[in-house]
């Protein structure tokens, strides 16, 4: 999941791998960023003996609320 950050650019979370983020100047970048970062974060797991966590079904939806003016 990609995020826009307020101090500009963007961060991501990858909530299949609990602790695991990363972040970058552009979109591409993030993606980039984060791909080297879910490596290294299943990478340690792996030193570390721990059960690399399956991919779980995720469904992720925008809900748009219309204000209305009181």
């Amino acid at each position: 999941m990609i995020h826009k950050a307020e101090e500009g650019g963007f961060w991501a979370e990858v909530p299949a791998l609990s602790g695991c983020f990363s972040q970058g100047e552009t979109i591409e970048e993030t993606i980039a960023n984060t791909k080297e970062a879910i490596e290294l974060h299943i990478s340690c797991l792996r030193e570390d003996g721990e059960e690399i966590p399956a991919d779980n079904e995720f469904i992720i939806s925008r809900v748009r609320i219309e204000t209305v003016a009181v």
